[in-house]
């Protein structure tokens, strides 16, 4: 990323020279696209003071190398690239240099063949795992299983409503199934998404445009409220109506952030009387505990991967790629290949 609200540059860049303390040598093989990284292309949080810089924080692939004091992944271990973190060491960011020139990375990167990774940003897989659908547990399946059984801690029975049905959205609605909430609604603007949502467990979809959304979704949930909402949008517009959605001892649960300059207006008295309205960050879980879990479950067949990767692209065409995101051309989650 060489500007902000500017197409991704592809291009070599050279690794630095050696790994330090809590570094790994990770060979990409699968990227996923996040929304947040459409965020930081978009400027959503504001300027970006370390451009240039590389990105991508969902991936997997294979340890070519380990630097001094790594334990818990070892050469040749098959691994999920991931942004929280997990054991092992925390190591300093890599500096590579494009150009002659500095290049900026974050402890995990995963746009690129080739990256210096911190130790506490992998987790290992089992053999036989898809590396193909690895990506998607290092956020889109961590942050959406996690917003409903860590931060909502939605329970059996209860009702859910999920604005915005993209690839952390359609994970909070099958984590909302597996846990048996019910109904389960599922609104955004995109058929195509409803469409993979009712295959993930949504018993309702709602496609907002040109409707009065709030009236739509109190005919399913009743007057009361539903007992969680969660909002992956990040439209200010939005989580307002989420909040007033909540019901009275409920949980509205924001995974979506709003641009920097937007804020928002809400009636807090409710807040005094059993209503909580919380962030998550990325679930709040352990991708050490949760992605080892999540690989179970998906080898079980309990928890769908494959219908969520809708779309593939080689890194020459991650434009292309993010272009189709921004549009809701693509339903589920778009893996960029390596291989």
């Amino acid at each position: 990323m060489v500007e902000q609200r500017a197409p991704l540059v592809v291009d070599e860049i050279t690794l630095p020279e050696e790994l330090c303390c809590g570094q790994v040598l990770v060979r990409v093989l699968y990227s996923g696209i996040c929304g947040s990284q459409l965020g930081e292309i978009e400027g959503v949080k504001g300027p970006d003071k370390y451009l240039p810089h590389l990105l991508g924080h969902e991936g997997s692939g294979e340890v070519l190398e380990v630097g001094p004091g790594v334990r818990h992944v070892h050469p040749g271990d098959k691994i999920v690239l991931h942004w929280r973190k997990g054991p092992g060491i925390d190591s300093v960011a890599p500096v590579y240099s494009w150009n002659g020139k500095k290049l900026n990375a974050g402890w995990v990167t995963s746009f690129n063949e080739h990256a210096v990774v911190s130790e506490n940003r992998l987790t290992r897989l089992p053999e036989n795992f898809d590396l193909r659908l690895a990506p998607l547990l290092g956020c889109a399946v961590t942050t959406g299983f996690g917003a409903v059984v860590n931060t909502a801690a939605l329970k059996l029975g209860e009702s859910i409503v999920v604005l915005g049905a993209g690839g952390v959205g359609l994970n909070v609605i099958q984590a909302a199934a597996l846990t048996t909430a019910h109904p389960i609604v599922a609104v955004d603007i995109f058929d195509n998404r409803l469409e993979l949502a009712r295959a993930m467990g949504a018993t309702h979809t709602i496609n907002s445009r040109g409707i009065d959304l709030t009236h739509t979704i109190r005919d399913i949930i009743g007057a009361a409220g539903a007992d969680v909402v969660v909002d992956n949008t990040g439209n200010t517009g939005l989580i307002a109506m989420a909040y007033g959605l909540t019901a009275g001892q409920g949980r509205t649960v924001l995974v979506g952030v709003p641009r920097a300059s937007e804020d928002i207006t809400l009636h807090s008295l409710p807040l005094h009387f059993g209503k909580i309205l919380t962030g998550t960050h990325g679930g709040d879980g352990d991708p050490g505990v949760d992605i080892p879990r999540y690989a179970r479950l998906a080898q079980s067949g309990r928890l769908s991967l494959a219908p969520l990767v809708t779309e593939s692209y080689s890194l020459d065409e991650i434009n292309t790629a993010i272009a189709r995101m921004k549009s809701g051309e693509v339903a589920g989650r778009c893996v960029i290949e390596m291989c």
